[in-house]
């Protein structure tokens, strides 16, 4: 096992986690009766389908961050913090799409991604520095 094991599966879990969004917006395209491409449909439809695409914008910016956090600090500690972030995204996407409900933990998720971001940052500097 190497020490990139943990950072290799974090990713490879928030993949399933897009990948069943996608499967998610695709049964609710049938369920409510939108014919592709069009995103246009009933409310309840385009909360499937914005709960899809949130997760896409967040993993453009998560798994960049995941790694150099890994690679810049430590890939035992990035796990930890990718849980935290990874489980607000879960419950964002269970409260999209429910109708009517707010979602506060969208902030722990930030927090989350800035954290691999500012500490990769650090990470790197103090090994410029240390250098």
């Amino acid at each position: 096992m190497t020490e990139f094991t943990y950072p290799g599966l974090v990713t490879g879990l928030s993949l399933l986690v897009y990948y069943y969004t996608l499967y998610q917006s695709g049964m609710a395209r049938g369920r409510f009766g939108v014919q592709a491409p069009s995103h246009d449909g009933p409310e309840d439809y385009q909360r499937y389908v914005r709960a899809h695409l949130n997760t896409l914008e967040h993993l453009v910016l998560f798994v960049p961050s995941l790694w150099l956090f890994a690679l810049a600090v430590d890939p035992l500690w990035q796990p930890v913090l990718a849980c935290f972030g990874r489980s607000a995204d879960s419950c964002m996407r269970w409260a999209i799409t429910r109708p009517l409900k707010k979602n506060a933990r969208a902030d722990h998720q930030y927090a989350a991604h800035l954290y691999f971001r500012f500490g990769s940052i650090i990470g790197f500097c103090l090994d410029l520095y240390n250098r």
